[in-house]
């Protein structure tokens, strides 16, 4: 049976998931988790963090199956 694991900007999670969409769910989730880093960075020190809602890229995610 297949299992799934997720890449964001290239990089493996440690994480392996029996369904595609349990790993897609993950990738979403810590998508939101780099978002939230990212404002809560800006909200701590604006200077050295630059953060703007509507222009802010989300990393590139992928989800890869393993045998």
């Amino acid at each position: 049976m297949a299992k799934y694991k997720v890449l964001i900007n290239g990089e493996e999670l440690d994480e392996v998931f029996d369904n595609e969409k349990d790993a897609t769910e993950h990738a979403l989730y810590m998508l939101s988790c780099a978002q939230l880093g990212a404002e809560i960075l800006h909200m701590s020190n604006p200077g050295d963090y630059e953060y703007d809602e509507d222009t802010y890229e989300y990393p590139d995610f992928e989800i890869i199956e393993e045998d």
